[in-house]
C-alpha cells in the first residue's frame, strides 16, 4: 500500500509540473498547435494514470476513501486555514493561517532560506509592500498589468475573459475525441492567443464558443481591469502608491546596491520572501513563498 501511495505522489508531482508546462506553452507566442496538443495529451494521460492508481488504492482499502467534506471540516476545526473576517461574512480569496499552518509556514521558510540563501549564496532582501506609482509606471505595470474581464449582466459577477475562452476550448476538444486534426489545431491556435485578443475580438470568440454567464445570459462586453491595489501615501493623499503586485520589484530597483554589496562581482542572485497583492476573485491576495 505504501508503494502505491509513493507512485500516486510521484504522478501528482508530474501532473503539477506538466500542468505548469502547458500553461507556459499557452502563453508563449512561439508555441505551435502540435506542441501544445502533445503537452495537453501528456497531461491528460498523467491524470488518467493517477486516477487509476487512486481507484486501485480504494479497492485495496475501501475505508481509506478521501472524503472532501470531512477534510474541509477538519482543516477549519483544527484552524489550519480559515476564511478571513468569517463572522462578517468573509471575502472570497482571503484566508487566515491558524497555529498549525503558521508552524508549517515557518518550517517551509526555514528550508527555503537554507537552500537559496545559505546553500546557493543568494543575497536576501526584505522590501516594502508599498510601492510609489512612479516605480510601477516605469516598469509598465500601471499601463499593462491588466486582464480583460466580462460581467454577468444579471448577477454582476466578473470573470476573466481569456480564461473562459481557454476553458471552453478545452471542454470542446475533450467532448469531441474524434474531431478532425485540422479543426482541432484551429481551436488550439485560438486558445494559444486567447490573452492576445482585443476586447472586440475576445467578445466575438466568447460568442462563437457559446460561453454563457452563470445566469444563462451572454456575458457583457469585455473591459480592462488593472490587477493592482491602489492606495495613497501620506496624510495629504496626493502621493499615489500601489501594493506590490509581485515580490521581485524591490530586488530590481535595488540592483546597484546589491551589486555593491557583492563587491561589484557578477553574476549574483537575489532572493526575497513576502506578500504579493493582486486584485480580483480569480486571484485573491496571495502569499508567495518562493525566490525571485
Amino acid at each position: 500500500m505504501s508503494n502505491l501511495q509513493d507512485d500516486i505522489d510521484a504522478l501528482n508531482a508530474k501532473i503539477t509540473k506538466q500542468g505548469s508546462h502547458v500553461r507556459t506553452l499557452k502563453k508563449a507566442s512561439s508555441t505551435n498547435a502540435d506542441e501544445l496538443a502533445t503537452a495537453i495529451d501528456e497531461l491528460k494521460q498523467l491524470k488518467l494514470d493517477a486516477d487509476a492508481l487512486r481507484k486501485k488504492q480504494e479497492l485495496l482499502n475501501p475505508t481509506a476513501q478521501f472524503n472532501r467534506k470531512v477534510f474541509d471540516e477538519l482543516i477549519l476545526r483544527k484552524m489550519f486555514i480559515i476564511p478571513s473576517f468569517e463572522i462578517h461574512g468573509g471575502v472570497k480569496g482571503l484566508f487566515d493561517l491558524g497555529p498549525p499552518a503558521c508552524a508549517l509556514k515557518a518550517a517551509m521558510v526555514d528550508v527555503w532560506r537554507k537552500h537559496f540563501v545559505l546553500a546557493e549564496s543568494m543575497l536576501e532582501m526584505e522590501c516594502t509592500c508599498l510601492t510609489p506609482e512612479v516605480v510601477l509606471k516605469t516598469s509598465g505595470h500601471v499601463e499593462r498589468f491588466t486582464d480583460l474581464m466580462v460581467r454577468d449582466p444579471e448577477g454582476g459577477e466578473c470573470f476573466r475573459a481569456d480564461k473562459l475562452l481557454e476553458d471552453a476550448i478545452d471542454e470542446l476538444i475533450e467532448s469531441n475525441p474524434d474531431m478532425p486534426t485540422a479543426e482541432r489545431e484551429e481551436h488550439l491556435r485560438v486558445q494559444i492567443q486567447a490573452d492576445a485578443y482585443s476586447p472586440k475580438e475576445l467578445d466575438d470568440m466568447l460568442v462563437k464558443y457559446g460561453c454563457k454567464a452563470p445566469s444563462g445570459q451572454p456575458y457583457g462586453p469585455s473591459f480592462p481591469f488593472n490587477l493592482m491595489f491602489k492606495t495613497s501615501i501620506g496624510p495629504e493623499g496626493t502621493a499615489v502608491g500601489y501594493l506590490r503586485p509581485e515580490t521581485a520589484q524591490g530586488l530590481f530597483v535595488n540592483f546597484r546596491r546589491l551589486l555593491d554589496a557583492n563587491a561589484q562581482k557578477m553574476p549574483f542572485a537575489a532572493a526575497q520572501i513576502g506578500l504579493g497583492f493582486r486584485n480580483g476573485k480569480l486571484y485573491g491576495s496571495t502569499l508567495k513563498l518562493y525566490s525571485e
